[in-house]
This record gives structure tokens, sequence and C-alpha cells, in this order.
């Protein structure tokens, strides 16, 4: 196909807004996908994306369309996830394309993550197509959205396209939009190879399958080729597009989206945002500009539920990480669980679906930790460290200075909720910036807010206090100084590691009793009183007492003086004594009163 009639775009828009819905019309209009063959949210391969109707990972697909002046088009198609723990994902969709549907729900209108996602796209210099969607629906307002979308990007309202993903209404107005205005792609075909990798999967068969924005040149089937930043060589196996499905060529040209089997086994050799150039002239090919790093955000242990299949893990997390680039992990030994691994990720949403795809895609169960942020610390003698783990805290005597990260949070709520959201962010040391009016009924608020108080529950509480109308979007700032402490348990005496964490001291207290009350519901009695304790340092801050089992001295065995049950009570007494100065009186944590303690993090 020409260039100049390829158009390369992607959807944009908050969770739940409709984008694969429309990607299945579009692959319907267009003949892509026949009537037959068509299901619902088609481009969402995984079964877990089905069951909760969210997209995880991004998907692309070319369709081939005719439009109004009978021209033939290729466009190729990247539908991408709306959860701001996807964020990353979107990123890397947008590097890869010319143009973006942004699509906004005409009952919700315009919420955090559509907002945060434009500016993502406004970053790239994107062709923006403004579309309301389901427009079928009842409550929908198109008019009322169409206002709040003409003060967000500035457009006219005879640029807002309506539609309904769900019916096909307005879907071909979109097509002849995206043909007219969404610019052709601007590489050079007599140029050497050149391709952007901007997602990629592992194979048992094929080895690494990249995806890729052929740049510059064109690449046949097996020609040579080489990775850039890894600098690994391979062969292109097989090269091809996705209809959705893979669909074999003989060759991939500048302006075209498509994949590239490279045979390789080592995963490490492929990384996302890699340019990937052809052997001959891998040395005088520019690599193209990447993609920012991503930066963890949360991280939580992930430990085997068997000790034996550490390395299992290993493996498993491993393809993982090839699948979802925004994954990074080492490994980590715990006292209570063995070895395993400690994993950083963007946020809950994605330490669940992690979890998740072990179990069903690699069949492991695993046991997750507690998750932390990390925190940068600063030691008298001048070393500098992130702090990943409370097993990694240093001795407070030696340190200096204690950072830990800050996010810019948007909440947008209706305006009856502001007082519940301004209460819950202020309790968990939020600072107020500012307040934007979007329309008579809803208004963004803007705050400040430590990390650590953003990723464990706040998204629940924020839906709680606002009767489930208020969206948030939440985007790493800076790392500032912080009162962090080590909240150490003692169980009998003896520090258990695998239960300590780290927080900020205005936390600890609330922390440290919900741990020790909730050991003693769990723990089981013992021949003798097991103290467990909540600690700072030497500071005991929570406190609770399992009491011990009694000798039974009621019974008619013991007649009925009372100066002989007082006798043998004594002599038990005595008995616990020694068992403790002894070194008998040691407690074991069952794995499920662990497991609780760490859920109810």
């Amino acid at each position: 196909m020409e260039q100049s009639r390829i158009r390369n775009f992607c959807i944009i828009a908050h969770i739940d807004h409709g984008k694969s819905t429309l990607s299945d019309r579009l692959l319907e209009i267009t003949k892509t996908i026949e009537k037959r063959n068509m299901k619902e949210q088609l481009l969402d391969t995984m079964d877990i994306e089905r069951e909760r109707g969210i997209t995880i990972k991004l998907q692309p697909a070319r369709m081939r369309y005719t439009a109004q002046d009978g021209i033939e088009y290729e466009l190729n198609l990247i539908d991408t996830p709306g959860h701001v723990d996807f964020t990353y994902e979107v990123s890397r969709s947008l590097a890869a394309v010319e143009g973006a549907v942004l699509l906004v729900d005409a009952t919700q209108g315009v919420q955090a993550q559509t907002i945060a996602n434009l500016y993502l796209a406004i970053e790239q210099n994107l062709t923006i197509i403004p579309v309301l969607n389901k427009i079928d629906l009842p409550n929908a307002d198109p008019e009322r959205r169409a206002n709040e979308l003409m003060q967000l990007i500035g457009c006219k309202r005879e640029e807002i396209l309506t539609a309904s993903g769900k019916t096909g209404e307005g879907v071909p107005a979109i097509l002849e939009r995206i043909v007219k205005e969404v610019p052709p792609p601007s590489g050079d075909r007599n140029k050497p190879f050149r391709g952007l990798i901007f997602d990629s999967k592992y194979d048992d068969y094929q080895g690494v399958v990249a995806y890729i924005r052929c740049v510059d040149g064109a690449i046949a089937k097996n020609g040579k080729i080489a990775f850039k930043a890894t600098l690994s060589q391979g062969a292109a196996l097989e090269v091809g597009y996705m209809k959705p499905g893979h669909t074999a060529s003989e060759r991939m040209e500048a302006g075209e989206i498509g994949y590239l089997v490279t045979g390789l086994k080592d995963i490490g050799a492929v990384r996302v945002g890699d340019t990937i150039v052809s052997v001959e002239q891998a040395a005088e090919t520019e690599p193209l500009p990447g993609y920012k790093e991503v930066r963890p955000m949360v991280y939580a242990g992930v430990f085997p539920q068997e000790g034996n299949e550490y390395e299992k893990l290993r493996d498993a997390i491993l393809k993982l990480k090839l699948n979802d680039s925004s994954l990074t992990f080492e490994p980590e030994h715990s006292t209570a669980l063995g070895f395993g691994f400690r994993v950083g990720l963007l946020g809950m949403l994605h330490l669940e679906i992690v979890q998740e795809r072990l179990s069903r895609e690699f069949g492991m169960d695993v046991v997750i930790t507690t998750p932390s942020v990390g925190y940068e610390v600063r030691l008298t003698n001048g070393e500098e460290s992130l702090v990943k783990s409370p097993s990694a805290f240093p001795d407070p005597s030696k340190i200096e200075l204690i950072r830990e990260p800050w996010c810019r949070v948007d909440i947008l709520s209706p305006k009856e909720y502001l007082g519940n959201v301004m209460a819950l962010v202020q309790d968990r040391r939020g600072v107020y910036k500012n307040t934007e009016y979007l329309d008579v009924t809803r208004a963004m608020l803007h705050y400040e807010m430590p990390l650590a108080s953003v990723i464990v529950d706040f998204y629940d509480k924020l839906k709680g206090v606002t009767a489930g109308y208020a969206s948030l979007n939440y985007d790493f700032m800076d790392y500032r100084d912080s009162d962090v402490v080590k909240l150490t348990i003692l169980v009998a005496d003896e520090p258990v590691e695998a239960l300590s964490t780290l927080l900020h001291s205005s936390e600890a207290y609330r922390r440290g009793k919900e741990i020790v009350e909730t050991l003693k519901e769990e723990l089981p009695r013992a021949q003798f009183a097991i103290k467990l304790q909540a600690c700072i340092g030497s500071k005991i801050i929570a406190s609770e007492r399992i009491a011990p089992f009694r000798k039974d001295v009621t019974g008619y065995l013991y007649g009925g003086d009372v100066t002989r049950k007082m006798k043998l009570l004594e002599k038990q007494k005595k008995g616990k004594k020694r068992m403790l100065e002894h070194g008998k009186g040691s407690v074991e944590i069952p794995p499920d009163a662990f497991i609780k303690v760490l859920r109810r993090g």
C-alpha cells in the first residue's frame, strides 16, 4: 500500500467509555471480520479482560476501507486500556501512531483519565478526533457533554462526532474523519530499515514476537536484524500484520504496523522501546527516540506457595515481563515465606492482574505480601539507596534523610460530594492545590499526596464517599522529606521480620494495633502466655497478650481441697517459666494467620 494511503490511529478514553465496543464496530463495518465470526470485545484476547470488561493490553488490528472518494485506505488501529494503572500501555500506543480518537461517554462525560490521556496525545503532537459515544442510551446528554469537550480541547461543536459503538450509528463518519484528518506516516522507504518496538510477547514455538511500527525502509522475511539497545542479533523468521490475528506477509514497509517473529529464546534480548534495524546497516543507523523508562509505583513480595517452585515462578515472571514491560522484579528472601521476588508495579489493579495472570497462564499459585512504595534513604556517610522492603531498611542511627514519593492527584467529582472528598484526602496527608469547575454540577480537585496514601485502598474509599461517581487520576511528581519509620512486630519477644512494614510515623499506631489484634485472633494458644507487641525501635506502641492454657484442677480427681489445687497450679507455673528460660517457648506463626495479617494491610 502506498504510504500516502496509510492511516495509523488509536482510541483513547477513560475506563468503560466503550473503546473495545467501538473497535468491534470498526472491524465489522470495514468487513475485516465477517459478521458470523464477530463477538463482543474481539480485541480483548485475554479471558480476564473479557470477564472484567476492561482492556489490559494494547491490541493492534489492520483494516482496509474504501472511502467515499473511492480510494482504498489501510487503517492501522491500536485499542488501548483506560485504567490509570495502564497509562504506560497508552503512551506506547501513542508513540506508534499519528492520530487519536478521543472517546467520551455521552452519559458520564469527561472523566479524570480522559483528560490525562488527552494530554499524553497532545504531547505526541497527534491529530485529535473528539467523539461522543453511547448516544443510543436513554440517559445520554450529547449537548451537555459536547460543551464539556469544547471547553476541554477548544474545538467547535461541529467538529465533535456522535456515535454508538453498540448499534454502529455514526461509525462510518468516524472512518471518514480518520481518512481526511489523520496525516499519513512520514517515514522514508528508501532509507535503511528502522522499526520501533511498542510491544512484545513470548511464544513457546516461535520465541520472542515483537510488535513494531516500521518507521523507515523495509524488512523482508528472513532478513537479518539487530537490536540497538541490547546489541542482540537475529532473523525475521516471519513478518506480517494483525487482522487482528497474525497474518503473514513477505515484507513490511515504512509507515506500516505489524509483527516480527525473531525466533530468539533469550527474553532479555528484546526490549519495548528499542529500535530494530537490519544487521548490514546497524552501525550507521541512528536509534529512534525511545519511550521514557517506566518507574514502578508499588512494590510487593511474590512468593510461590510451594517452596520448590521458585524456578518455575522465575520463568513465569520473565515471560510475563516480556508482555508487560512496566513490570520489574528482583530476588527476595523472607523468613516466613522462603525465596521469592520483590516485584515493581504501577498500581493495585496491576498487582491483581499480575497475580491472576500468573495463576491462569502459568499455573502458579502465589502469596502476595503487603504492597509498599520505594523510599529514598541517605545515610550519614553520604550513601543513597532506594529501599523497597522493610528488611533492607538501615539502622535508624545511620540515617540522615528519608524521602517518600509524592504524586499529583486529580479527582473529578459531583459538587455535592466535594466536602467528603476533601475530608478523605486531608486524612491521607493530602495538600490541596486548587479546584476547577467543568460545569455547574462537577468539579476537578487538584491535590498533592504521598503515593503510599493513594495506592492501597484510597480509590475504594473515594468511590464510597462519592456514591461511586468520582474518578481519579494520579501521576508521580517527586520525592519529599518524610518521617518514615520501620514498624517491627514481636511475637513472644522475638521479632518477625516478614511482618515488618515501612510507613509514616503518623500511621504507625493504627497499623501496629491492627496487626497485633489480628495476630491475637489468629494465633493458637500455647502452654505459656504469648506477648504480641508492635514497636518502633525500642518503643512499644501497641501490645496484646494471648493467655496460656491452664491445668484443669477443678475435676473430681483432685478432690475438694483448695490448697491442693493451688499447689498444682503453682507447680505448673514454675514448669512454664523453665520452658521459656530454656528456649522451648518459641511460637510458630501458621501460614494462614500470616497471610491474614498481610491482607489486612
